[in-house]
């Protein structure tokens, strides 16, 4: 089947294909040489002129790739790794970087809030990839820009904007639909949407709904592995009374299933040539989202639980924006942005055999500003701009008794009473063009101030605490310098120094109840220090509009890390915690840690149509403990993709690999995120899978969409995954745009 598919492509490109011009070759390397981004500024920007490494997602390739979350999209680049505990979630790691210590920033805002773990975070699938103009990615620190928690980098999602009219009287100025079925999970994907508008106002909404059954994985693999990972059984309450029933089908993930509403909402005012308001609202919610890996766990041959979900994400954002661009005066273009986030998360869990249901509740507020303006010549671009963000959380937890209904107290997640934490910054951002734009220079500078409190309000129900009042002040100082060198239209060399910080949050310092099996006790230290990264990077691109190579290499110094060790409290190394006596841990800074690695992408376009394209990226990272190197948790193993693809006007066709490498087990960080317990005895093993998909236009407006995915069947998981990856997935999908 490989080889049919392999050579109606061939037999298609050839009959096409025609030598390039030099007019043709000048065109490709023009779009990419004034292709914009919004990365390296709050403004829009030449992708040449940004020295950091940016990727660019656009949503023509994410309707291509067809992928069911947006945690898809960044696995299907083959650029960013993505570890998954369930279906509903996924976790980007940029750089050895993950959760907290990397930024998602939604149309400008961050999605970052106080409550951010440096584990392993799902929120990134609150963001629908249906809505999405593009998507880019930010490698290395960027917190000159950024502030707080872009470390390893950042992940801007950009939203579709409104399309107005051309004349005073309101019309339809566009609307995309798509229907999706793909079979490995029955998923159902149904996508609305609609704009309108005049001169001077424009209405954009795009609605969708998905859902997903339980996720089959590969069949094919190596026996012992396959046999590991299967779901053998699932616990059933029969007659009042936990029981483990076996699974029909080993292979079906049980318990993974879940459905996911999406909603965005902009309204676009011009009110004169130059002036734009923007009003932002966005919706997310979803069902239950069951932890699938805690529901493989056994002690003692049994279950560990019987029941472990998420509950609904629900996430809102309002905001308004303000947009001046090409004024008269010093500063030319201004943005400013008012917003309010509110964010439900919940953790509900029961152990196998025992009637107590327990629930933890976090909703949190967030509000924030940005302010911006520009100055641009033909030499000098000056930013200079202040942010803030302000949180407000409420922390709430009970145990309920599922035979008698009865409720009572239990531990909180983060304390109970009043807790803030408040960022502020204010930062300035130059570009420097010479030599007719051949010697670009970016330098930048921020200062950044920080504040937590909380108070614990009761601690009877665990252990008597000698305060109940907890608070933190930080400041920081971040910046960048780079420099890209063009000689000609065809090289670009890059170097980049940039620092990020990261100030702790309500999870680092108040977390005081989380308890693990009666082995570990964490408990509030408010003797926390943020943590920070200095990074170099360089580059070397050539693109002569048929050869696209650009090679890449990083070295990130990490200090005052923030890890979970043995710590005293009350001059006692252990506490009686419900009745056990239980070793004592805090968040500290004790790591001093280095990251490196590199990589490259390749392009051979022969043809105009047809593109051979290939990347892969390797990490390697280790910290300091007590001057013996371990290594240094999140950090993937070699990750990269292979395809060929045949593209014209009413058609497009690729077959293509994603592959990971190997992860030895003397890889793993013994203590920290790595989930040790959910790889093989040797590790985890290298995999890749082969995929088709193609696209065919049928009418103007119409796009008939198939692919099959992971063609071999093959059992596989990304490293520190405890939820196995599709097996062979047949997708089917109809679109309609105009």
């Amino acid at each position: 089947m490989k080889q049919i598919i392999f050579n109606i492509i061939l037999l298609s490109s050839c009959l096409s294909a025609y030598s390039q011009t030099q007019e043709q070759k000048d065109s490709v390397k023009k779009v990419e040489l004034n292709e914009f981004v919004v990365s390296g500024n709050k403004f829009e920007e030449r992708k040449k002129n940004v020295t950091q490494r940016i990727e660019v997602v656009s949503s023509k390739e994410m309707a291509q790739m067809n992928a069911q979350t947006t945690a898809d999209v960044l696995t299907n680049t083959g650029q960013v790794f993505v570890q998954k505990s369930q279906q509903g979630g996924g976790s980007p790691v940029i750089r050895g970087f993950e959760a907290a210590r990397i930024q998602l920033n939604v149309d400008g805002i961050r999605m970052n809030n106080a409550i951010y773990r440096t584990g392993h975070l799902q929120n990134i699938v609150t963001m629908d990839n249906n809505s999405l103009e593009r998507l880019e990615v930010l490698y290395g620190p960027a917190s000159t820009i950024h502030g707080s928690d872009a470390l390893g980098g950042v992940i801007l999602l950009k939203t579709r904007d409104p399309k107005h009219g051309k004349t005073k009287k309101i019309e339809l100025t566009g609307t995309n639909a798509l229907l999706r079925y793909a079979t490995i999970n029955q998923e159902k994907t149904a996508n609305v949407g609609v704009t309108f508008g005049n001169k001077n106002f424009a209405s954009l909404t795009n609605l969708t709904f998905s859902n997903f059954g339980d996720m089959v994985q590969g069949k094919n693999g190596v026996d012992s592995i396959m046999d590991l990972w299967k779901k053998k059984y699932v616990v059933e309450r029969i007659n009042g009374v936990d029981t483990v029933v076996p699974n029909s089908d080993p292979f079906k993930q049980v318990s993974s299933g879940y459905s996911q509403f999406d909603l965005l909402q902009k309204f676009s005012i011009r009110s004169a040539q130059k002036i734009r308001h923007m009003i932002n609202f966005q919706l997310s919610n979803s069902t239950d989202v069951p932890r699938y890996d805690r529901l493989t766990e056994q002690s003692n041959g049994v279950p560990r639980s019987a029941q472990w979900y998420y509950g609904p994400q629900f996430r809102t954002l309002a905001a308004y924006e303000f947009n001046a661009r090409n004024l008269n005066g010093f500063f030319n273009d201004v943005t400013a942005t008012i917003s309010h986030q509110f964010v439900e998360e919940s953790r509900h869990n029961r152990n196998y055999k025992s009637a107590n249901l327990n629930h933890r509740v976090e909703r949190i507020h967030v509000s924030g500003f940005n302010v911006a303006v520009r100055h641009k010549d033909d030499i000098n671009e000056i930013s200079i701009g202040t942010d803030a963000q302000l949180n407000s959380l409420k922390s709430v937890a009970e145990r309920e008794n599922i035979n008698t209904g009865e409720v009572s107290k239990l531990d909180t997640r983060y304390p109970d009473g009043k807790n803030n934490m408040n960022l502020f910054g204010l930062y300035y951002q130059h570009i420097l063009k010479l030599m007719d734009g051949k010697l670009v220079m970016n330098d930048g500078v921020r200062f950044n101030y920080t504040s937590l409190h909380s108070t614990i309000l009761d601690t009877s129900i665990l252990f008597r605490l000698p305060f109940t009042d907890l608070s933190q002040r930080n400041r920081a100082l971040t910046g960048n310098i780079g420099l890209a060198y063009m000689p000609d239209d065809e090289l670009r060399f890059n170097i980049n120094f940039s620092s990020g910080f990261r100030s702790p949050n309500f999870d680092d310092m108040t977390k005081v109840f989380e308890s693990v099996s009666g082995q570990r006790l964490i408990v509030p230290n408010t003797d926390l220090k943020p943590e920070e990264t200095r990074n170099v990077d360089l580059g070397i691109r050539y693109n002569d509009g048929i050869v696209d190579l650009n090679l890449y290499g990083f070295y990130t110094h990490f200090v005052n890390a923030i890890v979970s060790d043995v710590y005293t409290f009350n001059g006692s190394d252990s506490i009686l915690y419900d009745g056990v006596l239980t070793p004592v841990f805090a968040s500290q800074n004790k790591a001093k840690a280095f990251v490196y690695g590199g990589g490259f992408q390749f392009i051979y376009r022969p043809t105009m149509r047809l593109s051979f394209n290939a990347s892969m990226n390797y990490t390697y990272g280790r910290f300091n403990n007590d001057t013996i190197l371990v290594p240094l948790d999140h950090v993937p193993p070699v990750v990269g993709r292979f395809g060929i693809k045949y593209e014209e006007d009413h058609f497009y066709g690729e077959i293509f690999s994603i592959f990971n490498g190997r992860k030895k087990l003397q890889d793993y960080n013994p203590g920290g995120e790595d989930n040790l317990q959910y790889a093989t005895p040797q590790g985890m093993p290298a995999w890749y899978t082969i995929n088709f998909r193609a696209g065919l236009t049928l009418a103007k407006y119409v796009q008939l969409q198939a692919g099959v995915e992971n063609i071999l069947d093959r059992n596989y998981r990304h490293f520190a995954s405890g939820f196995s990856a599709p097996g062979r997935n047949f997708v089917l999908a109809v679109r309609f745009r105009y």
